[in-house]
């Protein structure tokens, strides 16, 4: 005759079930702190220079496999696939897609390649515009300028005729020392022929030739009176100015 298994109350069977989780449970974290203390007593003995080379060793070693996991060649699986890129890889803002070719900025005045200015050649090339083109420019902004009433207008030409007359003073000027220069060279060379040393004008004997051919100029086209007088009136003007007046307090 078979005997009767006794079965067993579920209360009684969960209660027996939680303290063999419990018994597992703390039997797992008691290993575990074992562990943890077996861990510390060694660390106990390790020097500081030890943990600081290890510490480094491991980060060289992480940075190596990230930088070699950044430098692997992507590669497209047939020709017909798109190659795969991570997504996490940060695209630069300003990414160049055609190399522009570098601007390269060049002065004449300072190209070796250019040559040297040379004053005469540039009046013989650009001499109509001293004789014909800036005259008549002149001629017509003053015409323009009596009919106008814009006054930002009238500025504009006023200082656009002053430049004018600015470049044919100074053009004048250059011309006339270029005149006297080239006499003088002229002189000099049949003087260097009869065996003479030869003299080089300075500055200031190129500006008393100037005057003098100046005063010759005016002298001949019957102007010379009317320009000395301007002179002394500008001339008396400037001695005014550094006069001393008589004290308004003073008796006679």
């Amino acid at each position: 005759m078979k005997k009767q298994r006794t079965r067993i109350p579920d209360s009684i069977q969960t209660q027996y079930e939680e303290s063999e989780a419990d018994e597992s449970s703390s039997s797992h974290s008691s290993s575990e702190d074992e562990e943890e203390e077996e861990i510390e007593k060694e660390l106990a003995d390790v020097t500081f220079e030890e943990l600081q080379k290890a510490r480094s060793n491991g980060a060289h070693a992480f940075l190596q496999k990230s930088k070699s996991v950044e430098d692997k060649k992507l590669k497209r699986a047939n020709k017909n696939r798109p190659m795969e890129a991570s997504s996490k890889k940060p695209v630069s803002a300003l990414r160049e897609v055609i190399q522009a070719p570098k601007k390269v900025v060049r002065d004449p005045r300072f190209e070796s390649l250019c040559g040297n200015f040379d004053p005469e050649g540039f009046r013989k090339r650009y001499n109509f515009l001293y004789e014909n083109d800036l005259p008549a420019e002149r001629q017509a902004l003053k015409k323009e300028l009596k009919k106008l009433k814009d006054p930002k207008r009238v500025n504009e030409i006023e200082e656009r005729v002053s430049w004018i007359d600015k470049q044919l003073k100074s053009d004048s000027a250059k011309h006339i020392d270029a005149k006297i220069l080239t006499k003088h060279k002229r002189k000099e060379r049949e003087a260097a022929k009869q065996g003479k040393r030869p003299f080089y004008l300075k500055k200031s004997e190129i500006r008393k030739q100037r005057l003098v051919e100046k005063y010759n100029n005016l002298k001949s086209s019957g102007k010379l009176e009317a320009f000395l007088e301007k002179k002394r009136r500008r001339n008396a003007a400037k001695d005014h100015r550094y006069m001393p007046y008589r004290r308004s307090g003073d008796g006679e």
